[in-house]
C-alpha cells in the first residue's frame, strides 16, 4: 500500500499531480515545510479520527489546532485520535504518510476551511518522504472530501512596541 497505492490512486484520478519524493524525512508540519522551502501553515496534514463508531480523516493545514467543541458539533461526537497501529491498519500509510489517497477502503474525508487560505498545500503521498501540491479544492474534488469548520488557528503574537512606536 502507501505511496504505490496514492501512485495508483493519482494514475487514475489525477495523472497531471505529482509525487514530490523529498529523499528525507516529512513525517513532521515542520520537517515536510523545510524539505519543500514552504511555511508549515501550507503542510495539509490529515488527521486519523475516531468519530464514534466510524473513523474519518480530516486535512487541515499544518499550524491548526484540532477544537474539540467545533469538532463534535460538526462530526456528531467527540473525535480522539486513532493509534499508530490502528493508523496503519485502516489507512493503510504509516503515521507520518497519511493521506486521503490510494486509501485500501473508503473513509469520510473532510477538509478544514483553514486550508482556503492558501493557492495550495501540501498534504503527504503515502510515506514519510513523499508529498504532492495541489490546490484545497482539488485535493477536496480528489478525495471527495466535505468542508467543515472544526480548527483553530494560531494566535499571532503582536511584535513588542519599538523606541520609535513610543515616541511623542
Amino acid at each position: 500500500m502507501s505511496e504505490a497505492s496514492v501512485r495508483a490512486f493519482l494514475a487514475t484520478h489525477a495523472p497531471d499531480v505529482a509525487i514530490i519524493d523529498q529523499g528525507v524525512s516529512t513525517a513532521t508540519v515542520l520537517e515536510a515545510a523545510q524539505a519543500l522551502g514552504v511555511e508549515p501553515a501550507r503542510i495539509a496534514k490529515t488527521l486519523s479520527l475516531r468519530v464514534g463508531d466510524g473513523v474519518a480523516l480530516v486535512c487541515t493545514r499544518g499550524d491548526a489546532r484540532l477544537n474539540n467543541g467545533k469538532a463534535k458539533a460538526a462530526l456528531g461526537a467527540k473525535p480522539r485520535m486513532l493509534g499508530a497501529d490502528e493508523v496503519e491498519a485502516i489507512t493503510g500509510h504509516p503515521i507520518g504518510g497519511v493521506c486521503p489517497f490510494g486509501l485500501p477502503t473508503a473513509l469520510p474525508v473532510y477538509c478544514d476551511i483553514s486550508l482556503r487560505d492558501f493557492a495550495t498545500v501540501f498534504p503527504a503521498a503515502g510515506s514519510r518522504t513523499a508529498s504532492v501540491e495541489l490546490s484545497p479544492a482539488r485535493l477536496a474534488d480528489l478525495t471527495g472530501a466535505q468542508w467543515i469548520d472544526i480548527c483553530t488557528l494560531p494566535e499571532l503574537t503582536p511584535a513588542a512596541p519599538t523606541p520609535a512606536d513610543s515616541a511623542e
